[in-house]
């Protein structure tokens, strides 16, 4: 049977409870006492940045103002362009995330310089050669990618071109205009389909691109001179090398139409900016649309990053779902304690090399995604006993780099699939235990979690059920089934002001052993686990920090 109270005291826990009786059976059985505080409910952070105090942002190349203006809404953000590689390993230690274009080499000196602070590199542009994804991963580092897609190009001619004409150029239309498509791959032939949707004359310059496949969308292949001296639009979609490095020029400008609107997909080194103004300046180029759209795109997807979500534009994470996220959220959190609870439980946790994950879930396999909580436990495994920070990002990782195997088993069970688990339960196999009951009949440390009410509760050490919140701190204390015993050491944690949030005891057999779980919202002094161990009837005890 269960009682539950509020805002009970300590001391007062062997009075309170000497009414309540434990269920007889010879099977395992649970009682629990529910002293619930009232307590902020726990954040739930992917990526791990310090939200206590605004982030700081570092922005080390140019970035479109309406992007600048969004990220300072959220973070400290610190434009530092042109830094020299020492310069930007001094700087990344004091920042949580750093947003680049294609001239800044974030390499592994940058991310072992950040000291384990940088959590997101955002690079605003097409590819992400000048990152190291591998450094990014082994760091915890999550990586984003920027580029302006066919759809974001459809939307500024559609919008922001097309109010350029209505309210300064009158008389301007689409309809009829030459768009040269300076790049034909994917992206440039997806924006070519769309201008023909909009009446648009559409050629192409791209030396590699079959003429059959320009042909089958209306598309005219052309040279070079020729697109730059009809097109009224040029969109630039072309990868930066050697040869198209600043190809649009103060020689290739004076070739272009006056008038000419120009939309850069491409790198920002296709473009020679100093003669971008000189250009504007002169009448030649009408209006140019660089980055605002892609600004406000990374700094959403980096700001997103920071506060814990993952976006589509990761390319070093899986993608989870943002409903999937949602729906897991509070098993993401269990997940992660008992990882943390089953190390602290090993004799010398640095020896943990095989973990089994077993999940009990109404659901069919191809309907769980698992990859979260197998990053969470991870984590939980191996932070509590290394200085190793772990996320999404690198768990996988990690996890390989100690020689810690992970495998994982789906138990599919009767009911009704609305949630996604019944149960986790995290297996430590050939190591000793610091607390000899969470040894189960097979041999290793297990340990078994449910959400409920979404909090994550431990429902199973060992062999012994019990039922306790997983907040706070826990101490499991075995002791011989008799009168007493909870009111005893709930006296002695009361004595030296530790307060109780949960507690639940768990037996085999009435007058045989049984297993005290206690969540307390403080560690307790050695003096007092000391003065617990010393109770006569106490077997084994442990603290465990959650």
């Amino acid at each position: 049977m269960a009682t539950s109270a509020t805002n009970l005291r300590t001391t007062s826990l062997s009075h309170k409870l000497s009414s309540h009786s434990i269920s007889s059976n010879n099977k395992l059985s649970a009682f629990s006492l529910t002293v619930r505080q009232p307590r902020l409910k726990s954040r739930f952070i992917v990526l791990s940045a310090n939200l206590d105090a605004k982030p700081t942002v570092l922005v080390a190349e140019k970035l479109g103002e309406a992007g600048l203006k969004l990220l300072k809404e959220f973070a400290n953000v610190d434009c530092s362009y042109n830094l020299s590689p020492e310069e930007l390993c001094t700087k990344i230690s004091l920042c949580d995330a750093l947003i680049v274009r294609s001239g800044t080499k974030v390499n592994r000196e940058v991310f072992e310089s950040s000291g384990g602070r940088l959590k997101v590199v955002g690079r605003a542009g097409v590819g992400i050669d000048n990152v190291d994804l591998a450094a990014a991963t082994e760091h915890g580092c999550l990586a984003l990618v920027v580029v302006w897609t066919a759809e974001a190009l459809n939307l500024c001619i559609l919008s922001d071109l097309g109010k350029w004409q209505r309210n300064k150029y009158v008389g301007v239309s689409l309809v009829g205009k030459t768009l040269a498509v300076m790049g034909f791959g994917k992206v440039g032939s997806e924006v070519a389909r769309r201008a023909k949707g909009l009446g648009m004359h559409v050629i192409a310059h791209d030396p590699y691109a079959p003429a059959d496949r320009a042909r089958a969308i209306g598309v005219d292949l052309v040279s070079f001179e020729e697109a730059l001296a009809t097109a009224d639009f040029i969109s630039l979609h072309m990868p930066l090398t050697p040869t198209t490095s600043k190809m649009l020029n103060d020689e290739t400008f004076a070739k272009m139409k006056k008038g000419v609107r120009i939309v850069n997909v491409a790198r920002g080194g296709v473009i020679d900016e100093e003669a971008l103004v000189k250009a504007i300046d002169a009448g030649i180029v009408a209006q140019a649309a660089l980055d605002e759209g892609v600004a406000i795109e990374i700094a959403e997807a980096v700001v997103g990053a920071l506060k814990g979500e993952l976006a589509a534009t990761a390319v070093n994470a899986p993608m989870v779902p943002a409903e999937v996220l949602t729906e897991l959220k509070p098993y993401v959190m269990l997940a992660e304690k008992l990882g943390r609870l089953a190390v602290q439980l090993v004799a010398g946790g640095s020896g943990v090399k095989s973990v089994k994950v077993t999940y009990g879930s109404p659901r069919a396999p191809d309907d769980l995604d698992t990859r979260l909580l197998r990053a969470m436990i991870t984590k939980g495994l191996i932070e509590p006993i290394s200085s190793v920070f772990v996320n999404l990002v690198n768990a996988d990782f990690t996890a390989k780099q100690r020689g810690l195997r992970i495998t994982e088993e789906r138990i599919t069970l009767d009911g009704s699939p609305e949630s996604p688990l019944d149960f986790i339960q995290v297996q430590i196999a050939n190591v000793e235990s610091k607390f000899a009951s969470a040894i189960s009949e097979t041999g290793e440390i297990k340990v078994e979690g449910q959400v409920k009410d979404g909090i994550p509760h431990l429902t199973k050490v060992g062999s012994f059920e019990v039922d306790v919140s997983l907040e706070g701190s826990l101490i499991l204390c075995r002791q011989v089934d008799q009168p007493g015993m909870i009111g005893k050491v709930g006296s002695v944690l009361g004595e030296e002001n530790v307060n109780i949030s949960f507690m639940s005891v768990g037996r085999i057999a009435p007058r045989k052993q049984a297993v005290m779980a206690i969540g307390v919202d403080e560690q307790p002094k050695k003096e007092t686990l000391k003065r617990i161990g010393e109770i006569p009837a106490i077997e084994e005890f442990v603290f465990l920090k959650l």
